[in-house]
């Protein structure tokens, strides 16, 4: 399954240019940012030497969808990181809901 802008729920997607200005801009959180540049600059260096601008345009789209949700849960994405941080420490997290848990709520709204 891949995200699409309209999985956001009832209050619609954020509007949000999809443009790599717009996208840096819209990451709250400096991990995000430090991850984009890292990885925006990894990907024009294979688009340099692939000359494949597919893997610029997933690259873009992903980080949309990331931006999108800093503008909505800007909170949660700190949490996010937060977690990432201390499960990366070696420290034991609260399990929350898994993905297959979300869907099928999700499907059972209809």
């Amino acid at each position: 399954m891949t995200a699409q802008p309209q999985d956001y729920p009832a209050g619609g997607t954020p509007s949000l240019e999809k443009s790599l200005r717009a996208i840096r801009s819209a990451l709250v959180v400096p991990q995000d940012r430090e991850a984009f540049d890292a990885g925006l600059g990894a990907v024009l260096d294979e688009v340099r030497v692939s000359l494949d601008l597919g893997v610029l345009n997933d690259f873009v789209h992903l980080w949309w969808l990331a931006a999108c949700d800093s503008v909505k849960d800007p909170e949660g994405r700190r949490r996010m990181h937060a977690v990432a941080e201390r499960i990366q420490a070696g420290e034991s997290v609260p399990r929350g809901r898994s993905v297959r848990e979300i869907l099928a709520e999700r499907e059972a709204r209809g």
